[in-house]
């Protein structure tokens, strides 16, 4: 939810358009968190090497119980038919590739035929380390690309168009309220796009219809929480505790910490309103993009004075650690926070 900062995001369309213009190239590294696009850039990259109807050329290896004696052979044989090959390589270790692994990884890849692509795809759970002799290789002798989440206005005209193919309409408002609810990772939003469409009454998709459909993120029920506690809605705000305490991947010191980040964003919220700081500059300040994150933020800070926030960043502090070194119950911890919090203790 938060806007990523001293990150760089890959611009995707321009690697595209990129691409297109020089060709494939010999070796390539494609990793990161954005799998979606991964998989779109490795599609317009075999499309570039092979015709549609050519399979025999499309060579695909698994690096979990690869041999590279047979890497070395795929990537030599003759195009059968053709005038490339491409070989497809997925989640071969590369942080674990030393001593004589990796010199025999760097003599296949310094003697790589001219007619052959070779594509590592590396899954999330393999990211390469950059530090790593193999990782190195790779990034010296080929591209290496990390497909990394993408801007919300770059998402916001996605997620309206995935919403056309299915014939209903978003606007960018509802579009920026669906990756606050869901997040920014694109195959995750397929399938709560697809929902939302399916129920939508109308030809337009609602918030309501997003809040009935989206599977939120813990991120966004705490943001609800938190916002309910600033308006003194105890109940309903309990309520939503509740549900994500009973949520068994949800542990409440997962949950504590996303506490405390709204607690501290409150807390710097109420110092730019006090020193009069621009909306903008606020929101960079936050680490948000979104106006109506902002907003409410704004509205939920109001109500307190900047001692409280304080106040209430220290609480805060004081549960962390009481959670992290002692033997108590985290859960009945969180709830006991919960309780000083409501009651501006």
């Amino acid at each position: 939810m938060a806007k990523a900062k001293n990150k760089e995001r890959l611009n995707y369309n321009a690697e595209i358009k990129a691409l297109r213009a020089r060709g494939p190239g010999g070796v390539y590294l494609l990793y990161g968190p954005e799998e979606y696009l991964r998989e779109r850039y490795l599609d317009t990259l075999r499309a570039l090497c092979l015709d549609a109807a050519d399979t025999m050329n499309h060579r695909k290896l698994s690096g979990q119980s690869l041999d590279l004696n047979d890497l070395g052979e795929a990537v030599s044989a003759l195009p059968f038919f053709g005038s490339r090959v491409f070989v497809e390589l997925r989640d071969y270790d590369l942080n674990r590739c030393k001593d004589a692994e990796l010199e025999r990884l760097k003599g296949i890849l310094q003697d790589l035929p001219d007619f052959c692509t070779l594509a590592f795809v590396q899954s999330p759970a393999l990211a390469p380390d950059g530090r790593l002799g193999a990782v190195k290789l790779l990034k010296k002798l080929g591209h290496a690309l990390a497909f990394t989440e993408q801007e919300p206005a770059a998402l916001s005209g996605w997620i309206a168009a995935r919403f056309r193919a299915l014939g209903k309409e978003i606007g960018r408002g509802e579009a920026e309220y669906l990756l606050f609810l869901a997040g920014s990772n694109m195959n995750a939003l397929i399938p709560e796009i697809e929902k939302a469409a399916a129920y939508a009454p109308g030809p337009r998709i609602t918030r309501a219809d997003l809040d009935a459909t989206v599977h939120r993120l813990p991120e966004a029920d705490v943001f609800a929480m938190t916002d309910l506690l600033a308006a003194r809605r105890y109940d309903e705000a309990a309520g939503l505790l509740g549900d994500l305490l009973s949520d068994k991947d949800n542990h409440p010191i997962f949950l504590l910490s996303l506490i405390g980040q709204q607690v501290r964003r409150l807390y710097t919220l109420r110092a730019a309103l006090d020193a009069r700081l621009g909306r903008d500059e606020t929101m960079e300040l936050l680490g948000t993009s979104y106006t109506f994150v902002y907003n409410k933020l704004r509205d939920a800070a109001s109500r307190c004075s900047l001692e409280e926030l304080g106040q209430q960043v220290c609480l805060c502090a004081e549960y962390d650690y009481r959670m992290k070194s002692t033997g108590l119950d985290p859960g009945a911890l969180l709830r006991e926070l919960f309780a000083r919090l409501a009651a501006g203790v």
